[in-house]
C-alpha cells in the first residue's frame, strides 16, 4: 500500500502547507498520511481525519536530549490534550530565543540576519536551520545547504546553539498522556551498534514506546531485516515514513540530502498492527 507516516509542513520546516500536503498525498493515490511536525501540533489542530480518499493521521515528532539523534513521533495524539500543548509551546518559546542568539552570533560576523526575514522564509511559523540556510543563500553568503550546515549550521559549527529537548522517558510519557502512539524515528540515525541500539530499545520499552519506523529512505535491506526483528522481540508496531520536507534539502549525519519524495510503498502485513491501532 502506499502511505506515508512521517511528513513536515510549514508548521516546521517543511515547504508544504498541511492543506498542501493533503493534496499532494491526495493526487499520488497516498492511502494514509501522518503530518509530524518537529515539537508542534499546530499544524494538525484543525486537520478532517480524512481527506478526499486519504486518511489523516495527526502527529508530531518530539526531539529527545541524548547523546546522538533520537526523535520520537507521536500518532494519533489530541490536539487538544492540556499538557502536550503547554509543553511544546514551551520548547517553541526556547526555540525563539535560540534563534535570537543564533540572529546575534552572525550579527557579530557581519552576516545581516533579521528575525522578520526569518519570518518570512518561514511564512511566520516555527523557525528553524534550514530557514537560516535558505536566507543565507537568498543573501549570497553562502551558495548552498551544505556549506550553510558545514560551515555555520551543523552541531558545534560556528552559529550552532542547541535547543531545548525532553528526555526521552519525559517524550514517551507526553505522547502516551496525549493518547498517542511513541515510536522511534529513522533509527539509524542515533548511530549506535546493533547490540547498544538494542539496548536502547529495550530502556525505552520501558518507558513505553510502542513502535519503530522500520522503513525509512536511508535503511538498507539489511537494516530492515535488523529492525523488523527488534520490533517482533519487543511486540512494537512497524511504521514507514519518508521524512518529506518538501523542496528543502535535508542534513542528515553530515550529509546534504536531496528531498525525498512524499510516499512509501509499503506491504500492508507490516504496517497493519500499527494502522489497526491507531485508526
Amino acid at each position: 500500500m502506499l502511505i506515508d507516516l512521517h511528513v513536515h509542513s510549514t508548521a516546521s520546516d517543511g515547504t508544504c502547507t498541511p492543506e498542501e500536503l493533503l493534496e499532494e498525498a491526495a493526487d499520488k493515490g497516498i492511502e494514509v498520511l501522518a503530518i509530524t511536525d518537529h515539537d508542534t501540533i499546530n499544524g494538525v489542530k484543525e486537520l478532517p481525519n480524512v481527506f478526499k480518499d486519504v486518511i489523516v493521521i495527526k502527529g508530531v515528532e518530539i526531539s529527545a536530549e541524548f547523546n546522538g539523534v533520537l526523535h520520537i513521533l507521536g500518532y494519533g495524539v489530541d490536539p487538544n490534550n492540556e499538557r502536550i500543548d503547554q509543553t511544546l509551546t514551551e520548547l517553541q518559546d526556547y526555540r525563539l530565543k535560540r534563534n535570537l542568539i543564533m540572529i546575534e552570533k552572525m550579527k557579530s560576523h557581519g552576516f545581516d540576519i533579521t528575525l522578520e526575514e526569518l519570518k518570512e522564509v518561514g511564512n511566520d511559523d516555527l523557525i528553524g536551520r534550514p530557514h537560516f540556510a535558505s536566507l543565507m543563500i537568498k543573501k549570497g553568503y553562502v551558495d548552498s545547504y551544505d556549506e550553510a550546515f558545514e560551515k555555520y549550521l551543523k552541531k558545534g559549527a560556528l552559529f550552532y546553539v542547541d535547543k531545548k529537548r525532553l528526555s526521552p522517558k519525559e517524550s514517551i510519557e507526553m505522547i502516551l498522556e496525549a493518547d498517542g502512539i511513541p515510536v522511534i524515528a529513522h533509527p539509524y540515525q542515533t548511530g549506535l551498534p546493533d547490540e547498544e541500539f538494542e539496548g536502547l530499545i529495550k530502556e525505552l520499552k520501558g518507558h513505553g514506546l510502542a513502535g519503530i519506523e522500520v522503513f525509512y529512505p536511508y535503511h538498507t535491506d539489511e537494516k530492515i531485516e535488523f529492525y523488523l526483528n527488534i520490533a517482533k522481540k519487543y511486540e512494537l508496531v512497524v511504521t514507514a515514513g519518508s521524512d518529506y520536507h518538501g523542496y528543502n534539502e535535508l542534513k542528515l549525519n553530515g550529509e546534504t540530502d536531496v528531498p525525498f519524495e512524499l510516499g512509501m510503498y509499503v506491504p500492508y502485513r507490516f504496517v497493519s498492527d500499527f494502522l489497526c491501532r491507531v485508526l
